[in-house]
């Protein structure tokens, strides 16, 4: 069954406007950031006109209802993930998220599970997003652990064939990406995860371009932990999750010191309250949190399934008119098998900056550059691209568009 997307974009107040001198928008930049329903829009603002009290301090009632929202919404995370509640630590973005665990590894005593040193090796994949790299590149500089890395094929697949060589006993940390940003690329995590944990490694997997698109179930895939986050899943900026197994959580050190995330002090030391809130320092970010229970819980009255069938659809017709127009090179897979609704391409002769413009003036967004995987696109010989990422807001007509406004920039250009 398709998506109602006629009805699905009158719930996101942005697709009434118009731009650049009256006309439509057509958003086809999810990847960067999801457009936000006005029950998103709503639950932060109730929160702020209604409830607003700094969560887990104070024992009036403001800040009861204020705590009351927030653990909720953490209920709410964790029962998307299929996850247990105290397994969900919130962070103002994924970026943190893997930051945190990355200096969690560094604050680790030595001996513990967590200890890293230049005995160990850290694999990663040319595929990430930066956020997913530089944080293990400089623990690995810190450490001395060796940085590996997978590489990836031609048609945009994560190359696997050497993975008796990166994955070995010396092996502490694997981070990968579930869904890449640039090719659209969903890895089958399966061989990977099953590899590192044979060797005793740990599994930090990327989900921010797959949790807003398919349904992932942390239990079913068997990783130590994930990060994603909120403005890309319909919610607001500002919020983004960590979830791991909690016995892990329980024993990682903490990232932040400051208040609520302490269970004694004294004026020469500390000890730490159980996860999650060991890794919650501060005033949390409230109205963000409850925010992203709103967006999670709009997505699961549509149906992941739905929605990832649906982005296949748009995928599929997208990658066929493409094809259709000289001098078009998609990167990445060019098949709907085991892809997502991000598809990058280069328009011969026309820059991607130059293209991208154009496209704006049409009314059409679109990213172009190197999409914080400047890794990637160098190992593909393209250091830019245009990319268009599709979300359940998108339909046949917005394709059209696009479709329409590249021809007419190749005329423009004289192509």
């Amino acid at each position: 069954m398709s998506l109602d997307v006629a009805r699905i974009r009158k719930d996101f107040p942005i697709f009434t406007r118009t731009i650049r001198d009256g006309k439509k928008l057509v958003y086809l930049d999810s990847g960067a950031t999801s457009q936000k329903p006005q029950v998103v829009i709503d639950a932060e603002v109730d929160f702020y006109a209604k409830h607003n009290a700094a969560a887990h301090r104070g024992a009036h009632q403001l800040a009861e209802e204020a705590t009351e929202m927030f653990e909720a919404s953490r209920e709410t995370v964790a029962s998307f993930l299929g996850a247990k509640t105290e397994e969900i630590v919130f962070t103002k973005s994924a970026t943190e998220s893997l930051n945190l665990l990355a200096y969690a590894f560094s604050n680790a005593e030595p001996g513990s599970q967590f200890a890293i040193g230049s005995e160990h090796s850290i694999v990663v994949s040319e595929m990430e997003h930066h956020a997913n790299l530089i944080p293990w590149q400089q623990l690995a500089k810190r450490s001395g652990a060796e940085l590996k890395w997978f590489g990836v094929t031609s048609d945009g697949r994560l190359d696997e064939s050497n993975i008796d060589s990166l994955i070995t006993s010396k092996t502490k940390i694997v981070a990968i990406t579930q869904q890449s940003n640039v090719l659209g690329t969903i890895n089958n995590l399966d061989h990977i995860i099953e590899k590192a944990h044979k060797v005793g490694a740990i599994v930090i997997v990327d989900a921010c371009q797959s949790v807003p698109h398919i349904p992932v179930d942390v239990t079913n895939l068997g990783a130590d932990f994930l990060a994603f986050s909120g403005h890309k899943i319909l919610g607001p900026t500002g919020v983004g999750v960590l979830w791991g197994r909690y016995e892990l959580l329980n024993n990682l050190p903490p990232f932040l010191f400051g208040g609520s995330m302490i269970e004694n002090v004294t004026m020469t030391d500390a000890t730490w309250a159980e996860a999650p809130r060991k890794f919650e320092a501060g005033v949390p970010n409230m109205a963000q949190v409850v925010g992203l229970a709103a967006g999670i819980k709009y997505l699961q009255s549509i149906g992941l399934e739905k929605v990832h069938e649906h982005e296949k659809a748009l995928t599929r017709y997208l990658l066929n008119e493409l094809n259709q127009i000289p001098g078009i090179a998609v990167v990445g897979p060019t098949d709907v098998s085991l892809r997502g609704g991000t598809v990058s391409f280069t328009l011969e002769a026309i820059h991607p900056h130059d293209l991208g413009q154009y496209l704006d003036s049409a009314g059409i967004a679109v990213r172009t550059g190197h999409h914080c995987a400047w890794p990637l696109t160098r190992a593909l010989g393209v250091p830019a691209t245009t990319r268009a990422s599709l979300y359940v807001y998108n339909d046949n007509s917005d394709i059209d568009a696009l479709i329409a406004a590249i021809k007419d920039a190749k005329k423009y250009f004289g192509q």
